[in-house]
């Protein structure tokens, strides 16, 4: 963990703060595929590695498990619920979780569960504070205040400068509360050397990749703003039959997209070239198999978990330029950025990644896993955080907090 910033010590006068363990509830929809859910379970297991107890509340989710496994404890709510009669039930239950477990912060990471924590801390000693996931869509003003529940937190991590400027122009958030913190990636796992050949084998064979053909890749859950129709459009324009498409998740429920996708693949007549695959629970293997990646998303993306996967597996990255991803690829050095929503560029930019002499993709190969390395590891964020409930637990306890307590919010020992 990163030794400067955090607590200072300013000397203990009540000796009983030296006794309470730090109680950090994350709220969060639910526990599927995400980088929201990401965020909260390297959080989740940091907090515990740390010394400090964790729980987190979802209406579950298949990845229950890995915060079970880590050592937190999880509740199961309805606080994936947008009915309004069901968020104010989850004031109460929230606060009873609250008052019960003696919580020091609360933390929600989406809008309907803000909204009910916000209420829940009223007239307990918790502190309350949101992260900001994306810029939310604003059709009016009562889609405005139901956004706004998530820029209420006594601070507000943007999970990028997007994010952040999107708060500051369209809700009154003071910019002393946001603090930006980036997206991070385990290195230590989306790294080529942590992928054993066999699992390449594996997934080549389950995926029945054609033999020596170039691959482009696609991750993202099937819905319309990720781009999967400008991708089909460009894979018509390459007119490269040694080129083929694999279009990785879910469609979790929007069949008639997941339809619409597939009609179009058939009539640009690209049923041999461009495969949907579901849901895929070893990401750094299918990189691996990868020789392009796209994130070609229509509407800009507060992060995108894609650009960074994919330059940590030093895999060359086209993706669209506005949003997030303009933050985490230096264009024509770690990657590429095109025009949303363009398929000839798109077309265009895919022909020249794979026209790439070999020292020149491993130079740049290098050099975006150095990037990656240095910006936006799952370590530096999982800190970045620990700093931000130390910032809450410092003013909680009116600085009266030991070095001891204070280490242990920050981290485990180095």
């Amino acid at each position: 963990m990163a030794k400067d910033g955090g607590m200072k010590n300013k000397g203990i006068q009540n000796p009983s703060l030296t006794r309470k363990t730090p109680v950090v509830l994350q709220v969060i929809p639910c526990l599927g595929a995400g980088g929201a859910e990401q965020g909260c379970i390297d959080v989740a297991a940091e907090l515990v590695k740390s010394g400090a107890k964790s729980i987190v509340v979802s209406n579950g989710g298949y990845r229950i498990p890995e915060i079970l496994r880590s050592g937190s404890t999880h509740i199961n709510l309805p606080v994936d619920s947008k009915n309004p009669f069901v968020m104010w039930s989850n004031i109460a239950r929230l606060r009873k979780i609250i008052r019960e477990l003696d919580v020091d912060i609360v933390h929600a990471r989406s809008r309907a569960p803000a909204w009910s924590a916000w209420k829940a801390v009223e007239n307990t000693k918790a502190r309350f504070m949101t992260t900001c996931h994306a810029p939310f869509n604003i059709s009016g003003d009562v889609k405005k205040f139901y956004n706004s529940s998530i820029a209420r937190g006594e601070r507000v991590i943007a999970i990028s400068n997007y994010v952040r400027e999107y708060l500051l122009k369209n809700y009154e958030i003071e910019d002393s509360k946001i603090r930006v913190i980036h997206r991070g990636v385990a290195v230590e796992k989306f790294h080529p050397n942590a992928v054993a050949p066999t699992h390449l084998i594996k997934l080549s064979n389950e995926w029945r990749l054609p033999d020596g053909a170039m691959i482009v890749m696609m991750p993202g859950r099937l819905t319309r703003w990720k781009g999967h129709l400008v991708l089909i459009d460009a894979m018509a324009k390459l007119k490269r039959e040694d080129v083929f498409c694999v279009m990785i998740g879910d469609d979790q429920g929007r069949s008639e997209y997941r339809t619409e996708v597939e009609t179009a693949i058939r009539e640009k007549n690209l049923e041999g070239r461009v495969r949907i695959i579901g849901q895929c629970n070893d990401m750094p293997a299918a990189y691996m198999l990868a020789n392009v990646v796209v994130s070609a998303s229509t509407d800009p993306e507060g992060f995108g978990r894609v650009p960074i996967e994919a330059q940590a597996m030093g895999r060359a990255i086209i993706a669209t330029n506005h949003g997030g991803a303009m933050e985490t690829i230096i264009d024509g050095h770690t990657g590429w950025l095109v025009p949303p929503a363009d398929a000839d560029a798109l077309a265009n930019a895919i022909d020249f990644a794979l026209s790439l002499d070999p020292e020149t993709r491993s130079i740049m190969a290098t050099h975006a896993m150095n990037h990656v390395a240095d910006n936006f590891t799952r370590g530096k964020m999982v800190d970045q955080t620990m700093d931000v409930y130390a910032e809450l637990l410092t003013e909680k306890f009116t600085g009266q907090f030991s070095t001891k307590q204070t280490n242990l919010m920050r981290a485990a020992a180095e």
